[in-house]
């Protein structure tokens, strides 16, 4: 079969430059293709339709393409042919007026929550870099700008926590980092040092395990031991100045009598601190600004921004029926059905005056309460019998979305996760709001804004402000921040002029800076990604 695509006539023909006007495909057999003659015009954009199966890749991919960048591989030095794969020469009997050939692939959207449309156009990248550089860190009590907090600052802050208390002053010496760190742990037991805190454990420096290079690990060296007393500030800011010097500024005081040091744990900062409500930043890098990264995501979200929970309305959809007719779904739907959660649920019914019978909507709030969320510690007299023996028994009742939420945790099983997903929805983080960033993070700002507020403009809104912003900083400031606004303007004009910054008929969708890329269609998402250049040989 033979098919001729005449070219149109063009101002750009090649026609100067000694090339045929058309590429010329005869007799292609390529997979499914059947001894296929074409003539495509070049200059031109030519688009190849057909049903499924029609061989439209295997023409424009497996033999246009395979061919022109055979060719181009050909043409390169033996030298440079050993680092480069070559295709092997199409089924094809020949092409005439084929230049070396790129093919750009359609790239699918990723489904990883944690990829956002400003990860992928690298916008949040200059973000966490702009106010790692020029943010300045304000106080949540007092909003306030936080300040250095001096060493005498620092000693009045431990003598006020109660004579007796036992505290060790350690100096963070590594942070999250991966190594082995033999050479460091060396040195400090040459300097003097005898103890160290490793991944949240004392060791004598010379007993501290080999460490898992692989693996990241929190190493902070124990400058001095104190019992807080009348006569200790002379000794606690000496112990403060050496840990302060050893960390470039950063000094912890963990409760010695407390189990999780964490927990017991005050940070002082040479750096950043509020002497008001001791709110402290330890250092402000970019990485405080990335919900990917455990130093800046949200600890009770994990930097998702959204938690998973269990929702009532999915727990009991049908609220017409009674519990014996198996209101509770997840309860009523277990394979096999457990006579204890009937029996449980008839106790606590019971306990409030009601009867397993009555409709799920005629129940009061007290006792939809107390199956959902269980009865505290009242105890609830439970009968059993499996009907061969019969017993009781009386504790409190877990709950429903307690007993769900505790399944979840302690199960390996992907099959029983995925069943008890069925019944959980998605809430903002009650901790970050929705900003998967830590308190540290989102207490830095530029211009009144942290960095998830200007990540939540429109893609419009978000330029106009970039581009609003140089004039508002000082001069140190504009000459740090300089190039980062001007990459970031640049970046975030590309959507505009591809028309992406009209806000979506969907309030919630709006913000395409800062939505989750899966929500995207691919074409969308590809038209955000940032542009890449190719040289095309003729």
């Amino acid at each position: 079969m033979n098919k001729s695509v005449k070219p149109k006539k063009s101002a750009r023909t090649p026609l100067s430059r000694g090339l045929s006007p058309v590429i010329s495909v005869r007799g292609a057999r390529e997979h499914n293709l059947q001894d296929i003659t074409v003539e495509l015009p070049r200059d031109q954009l030519v688009v190849i339709t057909g049903l499924s199966g029609s061989g439209k890749s295997s023409l424009a991919f497996d033999t246009i393409y395979a061919e022109g960048q055979r060719r181009y591989v050909e043409s390169l030095s033996a030298y440079a042919r050993q680092f480069l794969e070559l295709m092997q020469k199409p089924d094809v009997d020949s092409i005439d007026g084929l230049s070396p050939a790129i093919s750009i692939e359609q790239k699918t959207t990723s489904r990883n929550p944690r990829s956002t449309v400003g990860t992928v156009t690298e916008i949040h990248d200059y973000m966490r870099l702009l106010w790692a550089r020029v943010g300045v860190p304000y106080s949540p009590a007092t909003g306030l700008p936080i300040e250095a907090q001096t060493v005498t600052q620092m000693v009045d802050r431990i003598m006020a926590m109660g004579e007796g208390t036992r505290l060790y002053l350690l100096a963070p010496i590594v942070r999250g980092r991966k190594g082995e760190y033999r050479k460091e742990l060396a040195e400090l037991q040459k300097k003097g040092f005898q103890r160290v805190k490793v991944d949240g454990t004392l060791y004598e420096i010379d007993e501290v395990p080999t460490l898992n290079k692989k693996l990241k690990h929190d190493i902070e060296v124990v400058v001095d031991r104190v019992v807080v007393r009348e006569d200790l500030q002379s000794r606690l800011a000496d112990s403060l100045e050496t840990a302060l010097d050893l960390t470039d500024g950063i000094a912890f005081a963990d409760d010695a009598d407390t189990d999780d040091g964490k927990k017991g744990r005050t940070v002082f900062s040479a750096k950043f601190a509020c002497p008001v409500s001791g709110f402290t930043i330890d250092e402000i890098e970019p990485r405080l600004f990335s919900f990917n990264n455990p130093f800046g995501a949200c600890p009770s979200c994990d930097g998702l921004g959204v938690r998973m929970t269990f929702d009532p309305d999915l727990i009991v959809p049908d609220q017409n029926k009674t519990l014996a007719e198996g209101a509770v779904a997840p309860w009523s739907n277990a394979s096999p059905p457990s006579p204890y959660y009937l029996q449980a649920l008839k106790g606590v019914a019971k306990i409030h005056g009601a009867k397993i019978d009555t409709p799920w909507k005629k129940l009061n709030k007290k006792t939809r309460d107390a199956i959902f969320f269980g009865s505290g510690d009242e105890p609830i007299l439970i009968k059993f019998g499996d009907g061969t023996r019969k017993f009781e028994t009386r504790k409190p009742f877990e709950g429903v979305i307690n007993n769900l939420a505790r399944r979840w945790r302690e199960t390996d099983s992907a099959w029983i996760r995925e069943e008890l997903s069925k019944y959980q929805t998605s809430q903002p983080c009650e901790a970050c709001e929705g900003h998967r960033l830590k308190p540290e993070a989102l207490a830095v700002k530029i211009d009144g804004k942290h960095v998830s507020e200007v990540s939540l403009l429109s893609i419009a809104d978000a330029h106009a402000w970039f581009e609003a912003l140089e004039p508002k900083l000082s001069s140190k400031d504009t000459e740090i921040a300089r190039r980062i606004l001007r990459e970031n303007w640049r970046t975030l004009g590309l959507p505009q002029q591809r028309r992406l910054g009209i806000p979506h008929p969907r309030p919630q969708l709006r913000h395409l800076v800062w939505r989750r890329e899966s929500t995207h269609p691919p074409c969308l998402t590809n038209r955000l990604r940032p542009h890449r250049r190719f040289v095309c040989a003729r």
